[in-house]
């Protein structure tokens, strides 16, 4: 069942000789491509869906989120790139404050196909296979037979080089070591991430392991909301000598409400809890789409889906 020859796929065992339409579905991973049968005489008519949680604050929007976008489209000088937000409470700030209409994904696909758009493939701006690619994973279900073509791109980390994947934490790791500030003997680096219910914040964990890895182990990881939280790696912190902290959003674009937990002057912020722990605190508010290697790899994870469209 491998579809592709760059490394996004997966095949059944060869001993399943006749899987169940279920178990077809299960075992399609990776880079998702489906061409419904009955449109194929249909001309083709390509566009790029950009799927993003968002973030209604305008500044981190240009800043993090559209940089992004630009740099996917430069790629493909005249084709349609289309953004859209998951999040349905940002598309209405952003319409209330600034009259902007940014659509969600069942609202750009819908536009698309009333365009006479027949081949789509949506590339995702999601940290990992979280709640919101599952969403988009359920669009892509949805719309399969919608579209001649429809493909469903890997979010930036992905494979762990299990089963001669390629390892995308790692790739992330050497990405993002080249963009932190320098440090000094007693420093660290807190990569503050949002966190989730998710099964699949377990990939923190998986990132930890490749930071160490790297022979970083001056970087940590921990979240707002999952697990490990603040409180977990402070003994950490401090058995090791740790003085000063440099605290780094690990998300695509830093908004309102992150800036206030992460470094406002309440004293339930992270920086207000460290401070008070007696950590010098250096907060940095650049969003993850801010960052040049990490722009790259988006665009990386958009080319396989084009790819996967027009091959």
């Amino acid at each position: 069942m491998k579809r592709h020859d760059y490394g996004a796929g997966y095949k059944l065992h060869e001993e399943v000789r006749h899987p169940t339409p279920a178990l077809q579905r299960a075992a399609q991973i990776g880079v998702l491509v489906h061409e419904s049968p009955t449109l194929q005489d249909r001309e083709d008519k390509d566009a790029i869906l950009v799927v993003a949680y968002g973030t209604s604050g305008k500044e981190s929007r240009e800043a993090a989120i559209e940089p992004v976008i630009d740099a996917i489209a430069a790629v493909h000088p005249g084709a349609m790139v289309v953004p859209a937000f998951t999040n349905r409470a940002m598309i209405e700030r952003i319409k209330a404050a600034e009259g902007i209409e940014i659509p969600w994904p069942e609202q750009a696909l819908e536009r698309l196909l009333q365009e006479g758009y027949t081949r789509v493939a949506i590339t995702v701006l999601h940290f990992f296979p979280g709640i919101d690619y599952s969403f988009n994973l359920a669009l892509f279900n949805f719309y399969r037979e919608h579209f001649k073509k429809i493909v469903l791109g890997t979010p930036l980390m992905y494979w762990m080089n299990q089963e001669d994947q390629r390892d995308d934490v790692e790739e992330f790791v050497t990405a993002l070591a080249g963009e932190l500030p320098a440090r000094s003997e007693g420093d660290a680096v807190l990569l503050m991430a949002h966190g989730t219910p998710h099964p699949s914040n377990s990939y923190y964990t998986v990132l930890q392991e490749r930071i160490w890895r790297a022979g970083l182990t001056d970087i940590y990881v921990y979240t707002m909301g999952g697990w490990p939280r603040l409180e977990h790696i402070l003994p950490t912190l401090k058995e090791r000598g740790i003085r000063r902290v440099h605290l780094w959003p690990l998300m695509v674009a830093v908004g309102s409400h992150v800036r206030r937990d992460m470094a406002g002057d309440g004293a339930e912020s992270h920086k207000s809890i460290l401070e008070a722990a007696g950590f010098e605190v250096i907060p940095y508010f650049q969003g993850l789409g801010e960052l040049p290697a990490i722009r790259a790899l988006y665009v990386k994870r958009a080319e396989e889906a084009w790819d996967a469209l027009t091959e």
